[in-house]
């Protein structure tokens, strides 16, 4: 599967499952540390949080990325008792200069989808809209689209209260569909 480098799916969205090329997200991660730097745990926050909670990188795939970093010298690592803090070495920092343009652009995509997953979470929460009402948000949607919000807002009335786990699975499912949804290019 292509990551960031061959460009997106649909010119601006990401594929389901892999977000990112190894070497892709080796470069950001190197890009990541040049601004300071960074235990693994910070890296994963960071990429959570400009991309708005679209893309959280498991461990699984930052600490590899970070070892296969130290080994080929372009970044070290400085043991804090039982935390690794990670440096960028002047290798990493030459490896960021080649390739600024393709780390400009995927840090700028992660941003633009962490800004759209911000504008369907205020969509979704009404507490954010500070007393708009639901017609405000969309006045003159009388759409199959104003239907399916309103079925939504139904079913998740119904089932209000939810514990702990049934909000997890509903929240999934929402951002899979506001995901979904933000992978096609706007027909205007």
């Amino acid at each position: 599967m292509r990551g960031f480098r061959g460009g997106m799916m649909g010119g601006g969205g990401f594929r389901m499952g892999r977000k990112f090329a190894a070497g892709d997200l080796q470069l950001v991660i190197l890009a990541l540390l040049a601004e300071q730097p960074r235990h693994g745990y910070e890296l994963i926050k960071l990429l959570e949080e400009r991309s708005g909670g679209f893309y959280v990188p498991s461990p699984g795939v930052i600490y590899p990325a970070l070892t296969y970093l130290e080994e080929t010298g372009l970044a070290e690592v400085e043991t804090e008792g039982t935390k690794k803090l990670y440096r960028i070495t002047e290798s990493g920092r030459k490896q960021v200069e080649e390739n600024s343009s393709m780390i400009e652009m995927t840090l700028g995509k992660l941003e633009r989808i962490g800004e759209k997953m911000a504008h369907v979470r205020r969509i979704f929460d009404p507490e954010s809209r500070h007393g708009e009402r639901e017609e405000e948000a969309f006045p003159e949607d009388k759409s199959e689209v104003a239907a399916a919000r309103m079925l939504l807002k139904s079913a998740l009335k119904l089932r209000y209260p939810w514990s702990k786990d049934e909000a997890k699975r509903i929240a999934g499912i929402l951002e899979r569909a506001a995901a979904e949804i933000l992978q096609q290019p706007k027909n205007d």
